[in-house]
């Protein structure tokens, strides 16, 4: 068979939305702010196959999400390892949930195999801790949220707006001179998908917040809705020498603009070991494992 892959566009917005709202996706990937800003750097496509919704990377190993919406999904299924046959490609599917994974085996018993990768598995907190930062757990972001505040009594949180966004795209240039993006391609790509991000916040359904310290934005922070009970956070940025500037915001911004939502997804680690030190000290709630599936050795 042959299928029409195309590249997201703005357009495509409420078509892939609708595919999300019906199957109540939590994953970070799984939002249309996601798919378009990082699409170009992935190579990601996407088809409407049998009434479902399946993504397509051939970045660095030609694969397919799992089909996302109401419908046969076996069929679509097969109609996929078909079409990898024809392309002489072995069957793949990225960013599989244990959940998925569940679902194939019941469909198509002992036929795949999935090997979860730790780096990819999104942290979950519950909103109310990463607000009130109560327990013993987290007493050391406490004293940090409270140190940043004494030394900075004129601190304030302000949601960005029209009016401070340029002082956020200000921000993120100088950011990308501190933190090495123009040596670093991976850094690169997330500081273009950071500046389209605040660029067309408002198109793509984002809420943003800002810490402000002696007059100066020095954090700032971009999210969305997730499913019925996750909020997840895109990006956060915050001057690393400006103590306690990263808890303020992360803080502060579930605090402003997702304290509705019982959960927060704040994406995976990418394996950075200081970024999962990070993500760690905060105590996730749960983690959202994802896998790629392949055929058993014997197909």
């Amino acid at each position: 068979m042959e299928i029409a892959w195309k590249n997201i566009e703005f357009s495509d917005k409420e078509l892939i939305q609708g595919f999300y709202r019906q199957e109540n996706a939590r994953n970070c990937e799984f939002t249309f702010a996601n798919n378009y800003l990082w699409a170009p750097y992935y190579e990601i496509r996407f088809a409407v196959i049998d009434g479902l919704l399946v993504f397509l990377s051939d970045e660095s190993t030609f694969s397919v999400s799992f089909p996302l919406g109401k419908g046969d999904v076996k069929k679509t299924i097969e109609d996929l390892m078909g079409y990898f046959e024809e392309k002489g490609h072995k069957f793949k599917m990225h960013l599989v949930s244990p959940e998925q994974f569940e679902r194939l085996e019941q469909m198509f018993p002992g036929k795949f195999q999935i090997v979860y990768n730790p780096d990819a598995a999104d942290y979950v907190y519950e909103s109310e801790k990463l607000i009130t930062l109560s327990g013993k757990k987290l007493h050391a972001k406490r004293n940090h949220v409270n140190k940043f505040m004494e030394e900075h009594p004129d601190w304030s949180y302000e949601s960005i707006t029209d009016e401070n966004t340029a002082e956020c795209l200000e921000m993120a240039e100088k950011w990308r001179e501190l933190n090495g993006c123009a040596d670093d391609p991976e850094k690169s790509n997330e500081f273009c998908v950071t500046l389209n991000a605040l660029r067309m916040r408002k198109e793509l359904g984002l809420k943003g917040g800002l810490i402000r310290a002696n007059g100066r934005v020095v954090a700032f922070s971009l999210g969305e809705p997730c499913g019925e009970d996750f909020f997840v956070v895109h990006i956060e940025k915050a001057y690393a020498d400006v103590q306690g500037a990263y808890p303020m915001i992360n803080q502060q911004f579930v605090a402003h603009e997702a304290a509705d939502y019982k959960y927060i997804n704040r994406e995976e680690d990418t394996g950075a070991e200081g970024l999962r030190k990070a993500k760690r000290s905060y105590h996730p709630v749960m983690m959202l494992e994802k896998g790629l599936v392949t055929y058993k050795d014997n197909d």
